[in-house]
This record gives C-alpha cells, sequence and structure tokens, in this order.
C-alpha cells in the first residue's frame, strides 16, 4: 500500500532530548546523537539512533563482545521498526522488531510538528530510567 505523506522519506537527527516536568533536558544519547528514521512508500518505518562515540568491542565480532561491551552497545543506542500510520498531527509506529524487547507488539505514538523543512516528533508520558517525560526528537531531510 502507497502512502502520500509528507514524512515519506528518509530524516536525518537533528537532536534527541527528554524534557522533565521541572523544564530540565536530558539528553540520552548525548547532545552529538546521531541516527535516521525513514518512512517508505510501502507503510513502514526504520529508526536507528546512536551515542556519537560508541565504545568499540575488542574483536570485529558483533556476538563476541564480553557482557561489559554488550551493555554498553546496548545502552549506546535504540532501534525500531515495523509499520505505522499517519493522521496529520501524530502518527503510530506500530512495533514488530525492536532492541527493546519490551517495545516489540506495541504502539508508539508521537505528535508531528513540521517546522519550516524539518520535522519534530514528540513523546509526551514518555518512561525514560523510571521518570516520566515528554520526549523530544528533531529531524531534517536526510541528503547524501
Amino acid at each position: 500500500m502507497v502512502r502520500n505523506t509528507p514524512l515519506i522519506g528518509t530524516w536525518e537527527l537533528v537532536a534527541w532530548y527528554n524534557e522533565t516536568h521541572g523544564g530540565e533536558r536530558i539528553y540520552p544519547l548525548g547532545e552529538r546523537a546521531t541516527g535516521y528514521i525513514s518512512y517508505s512508500n510501502d507503510g513502514f518505518v526504520f529508526v536507528h539512533l546512536s551515542a556519537a562515540d560508541r565504545a568499540l568491542y575488542v574483536l570485529n565480532d558483533p556476538f563476541g563482545g564480553t557482557a561489559d561491551e554488550d551493555a554498553a552497545a546496548i545502552k549506546s543506542q535504540i532501534t525500531y521498526a515495523g509499520p505505522f500510520e499517519f493522521f496529520g498531527d501524530h502518527v503510530i509506529h506500530r512495533v514488530t522488531h525492536s532492541s527493546c524487547p519490551n517495545w516489540v507488539g506495541t504502539e508508539q505514538r508521537r505528535m508531528v510538528e513540521f517546522k519550516g523543512e524539518g520535522l519534530r516528533l514528540s513523546a509526551a508520558g514518555a518512561l525514560f530510567q523510571g521518570e516520566e517525560v515528554t520526549a523530544i526528537v528533531d529531524w531534517q531531510r536526510a541528503i547524501q
């Protein structure tokens, strides 16, 4: 099914921060985090966000890391994918795959705001380290 929405395409991360009820900004992956979100015409979304300077494994083997290396790798990125549905002021991501196993089978609702050439996705009531926050993610169209 073709989706003709202004979301279609690949967007590059500008910033991701969580805002507390007190107005504090927390950058879960640091202020230099990188990533992409891509919305396809066939109705799927793919997201990958990561810290800028992730620690490397000692061996070049994605399944050969130590427990400490694996913990650092998982805590320095987040990824998920699945079908999406756009409703104008919000989008629902129906998660089928995720680096956070608890997200699989959930619907991730994001408010949508177009700011000039940019895109802001936000989620009020997001849980971050035991506290409810508003997650704010700013994107710009990716350029090759």
